[in-house]
């Protein structure tokens, strides 16, 4: 993968941070294009579904809430569904038609396992006909190609990517009106040095969705959070790469081998969202999965647990403790729980 960016670069010059991204994560011989699914145990990543079947069931309750206001036609659209870990339970606790968009070759073979090979698609624009119901995206927008920006004593200048001896570095570049667009309305103070990284594509994907959405709800899961809260995070940016569960390597390194993500700024995709007519709301996601039931869940788990204990069925009483502290990692309030979750409804 770094040959191929390497030969582009020598054939047509440096060029945007995004485009490194695309090819790294999207391309021919990128990190998501190959025959591993990424988002398991054995993988690169667990996501909250994988973590607890909890997180599709209790999703559950809001796919059904939202059915009930909207009523039929309805559909149920999963955006990076990964393994298949969130739709099997929600599946199983509300019937209705459902989809899932990927473009992971290995997530697609698992997904079509859950909602049929017809049902798999490419893009949101490859399901056919109206949009009424639920979109979930977790944890897609980190993943979305994105520019860097730096603020220099001149002001904000981006970082594009250029080649050097073989490698892949840092170049220095004039700012782009839509970056410096994005920058004006969404980066927040920052000092001189800080990093920031311009999300352009999670804005636009959230305008174009919820834009074509004619009633029903996106839910949108990720870390990050707002633009005031991510000040502190500004001096060294928040771009990083994930390979084995660990933090991996300088993101210019080894391209097409590693996760390469950044923290959400939600006060963009808060705007992204309004603008495209939705009603918007943002939530801690420990405080959106308790509004849903899960912590009454987790509590009557728990004296199920002793009710086990006093008939002495231990490996049923092991069975539930585990499923009941897969759940609770789900809240954790300095783990997935710190996760935002935005729900944009029409």
């Amino acid at each position: 993968m770094r040959d191929a960016i390497v030969s582009e670069i020598v054939r047509s010059g440096p060029i945007p941070f995004e485009r490194f991204m695309h090819l790294a994560l999207y391309g021919d011989r990128g990190f998501f294009a190959s025959s591993t699914l990424r988002s398991q145990r054995g993988g690169d990543f667990l996501t909250s579904p994988e973590v607890s079947p909890m997180f599709g069931a209790t999703l559950a309750g809001f796919v059904g809430s939202e059915l009930d206001r909207i009523g039929d036609p309805f559909r149920l659209v999963e955006v990076a569904g990964g393994s298949g870990s969130l739709l099997r339970p929600l599946r199983g606790a509300v019937d209705v038609e459902t989809w899932a968009v990927e473009v992971s070759p290995a997530a697609v073979e698992s997904l079509a396992e859950v909602v049929g090979p017809d049902h798999v698609v490419g893009s949101m624009d490859a399901i056919p006909g109206d949009l009424r119901g639920v979109v979930i995206a977790n944890e897609l927008l980190d993943n979305l190609p994105m520019a860097i920006a730096q603020m220099t004593d001149g002001g904000w200048r981006e970082r594009w990517v250029g080649a050097d001896g073989g490698g892949l570095v840092f170049v220095d570049a004039p700012p782009r009106r839509p970056v410096l667009d994005w920058l004006q309305r969404f980066a927040g103070p920052v000092e001189v040095g800080g990093w920031v990284e311009v999300q352009l594509e999670a804005y636009d994907w959230v305008m174009t969705t919820v834009g074509r959405l004619e009633a029903g709800a996106v839910l949108l899961a990720d870390y990050g959070d707002t633009m005031e809260n991510l000040a502190p995070r500004r001096q060294d940016g928040t771009l990083r790469t994930y390979r084995s569960h660990h933090l991996g390597p300088h993101p210019l390194d080894e391209p097409g081998a590693t996760d390469i993500t950044a923290d959400v700024n939600f006060t963009a995709i808060e705007a992204a969202a309004r603008e495209a007519g939705a009603e918007v709301g943002l939530w801690r996601q420990d405080d959106f999965l308790a509004s849903l039931g899960l912590r009454d869940r987790i509590s009557q788990m728990r004296h199920e647990e002793l009710a086990l204990a006093r008939s002495g069925d231990e490996m049923a009483r092991l069975r539930l403790r585990t499923i009941r502290s897969e759940a609770e990692t789900l809240l954790h309030p300095r783990g997935l729980g710190d996760f935002r979750v935005l729900v944009a409804r029409k």
